[in-house]
């Protein structure tokens, strides 16, 4: 199994970034795909997770609400601020059932990939 994220980059406050995670020997039927990403000097911390035939968001973290939207295997990011620095990671693993925060723990992904680098400054 690979993943690769993609799409990162530089972007000012106030712009968007749709970053793209790409997946090879995995069967995305009933697949869940997290979204990662970790700051400077910070822990990695679970951002978004979602499934990924039907789009059903599952958790978001706090910071992201309202600005960030999986779809698929893409993260449309949109309202950047400074504070969203950081590298980004995509992570899946099959699963089926109810599902909640538990899928924004670090743990919980079989897979992940490298991340991309996202730099929002002015």
């Amino acid at each position: 199994v690979q993943l690769q994220a993609s799409g990162g980059g530089q972007v000012q406050p106030g712009g968007s970034l749709r970053l793209s995670c790409a997946v090879s020997g995995f069967t995305l039927e009933n697949a869940i795909v997290g979204w990662f990403r970790q700051a400077p000097g910070k822990e990695r911390e679970g951002i978004s997770c979602s499934h990924v035939r039907h789009g059903r968001i599952y958790s978001q973290a706090d910071s992201v609400q309202g600005r960030f939207t999986p779809s698929t295997l893409h993260l449309q990011m949109n309202s950047l601020k400074p504070e969203d620095t950081g590298v980004y990671y995509c992570a899946i693993r099959t699963y089926l059932g109810s599902l909640g925060s538990e899928c924004l723990s670090k743990s919980w992904y079989a897979y992940w990939g490298p991340g991309t680098l996202v730099t929002v400054s002015s």
